[in-house]
């Protein structure tokens, strides 16, 4: 693992250093495979980042969307990532919609719409069952509790490790999320994270020790680049 830390001064240059990051990673997947697959976050963090990235000339033909985590509601629902990225981006750049693979919210219950959506992922990627397909970038967040995609504190999810997506727990509140062996065989993981109320979680997150299940980012150790790109509000006390 390839590990960088970055401390920006001020969210509009995160969100600057994390387009310039995505468009070369995109840059070099259209090279050398013909297209380029980005897992999203949700959140208030990445949205101007979504914002920016519609305002460039890319090659949206070869751009294929997912996301890595999904509140279990309605696509139109106010609390969907999938209907936050659509409205900041999506909606505005000529993709196709088949390049366009948002997380179904809409089954019997979040258990088939897990198993769906991994199932959607295999096909796309031609796997086999014993594999876990390597996305171009996964996007992450970071909560003040240290959770990830829908990765919480003490949660069943963070044991599953022989599948792709599960069921994400928050307050007794369903989410779709990748599982983190899953994220975690990406080509590059990027975490935005940003305020000085995640100096707490992210000192437990590059601590030499601390428990893995308390603090689920550890658990993100991507067999290709992992990219940590902080405000200097969050990232204060890990400037050199």
């Amino acid at each position: 693992m390839n590990k960088t830390v970055e401390v920006l001064p001020d969210q509009p240059a995160l969100v600057a250093r994390a387009l310039e990051l995505i468009l070369s990673k995109l840059e070099t997947a259209i090279e050398q495979r013909g297209q380029f697959t980005i897992a999203l976050s949700g959140g208030s963090t990445p949205k101007p980042l979504y914002e920016a990235i519609a305002t460039q000339k890319l090659p949206w033909d070869k751009i294929h969307i997912f996301w890595g985590d999904e509140r279990y509601v309605p696509p139109d629902h106010p609390d969907s990532n999938e209907l936050m990225t659509r409205r900041a981006w999506l909606d505005r750049v000529d993709i196709p919609a088949a390049n366009i693979h948002p997380v179904p919210t809409l089954e019997a219950n979040p258990e088939l719409a897990a198993a769906k959506y991994e199932q959607h992922l295999k096909e796309f990627f031609h796997s086999s069952g014993v594999e876990f397909p390597p996305l171009d970038v996964v996007l992450l967040g970071m909560g003040d509790d240290a959770h990830t995609a829908s990765l919480f504190p003490h949660t069943e999810a963070l044991k599953v490790r022989d599948r792709l997506v599960t069921v994400g727990n928050k307050d007794g509140n369903p989410r779709i999320s990748f599982t983190y062996p899953f994220i975690n065989s990406a080509r590059s993981v990027i975490f935005l994270v940003a305020g000085a109320n995640k100096r707490p979680a992210l000192a437990q997150v590059f601590a030499p020790v601390a428990d893995d299940f308390t603090y689920p980012s550890r658990l993100i150790q991507p067999q290709g680049e992992l990219w940590w790109l902080l405000d200097a509000a969050a990232g204060l006390e890990l400037q050199h």
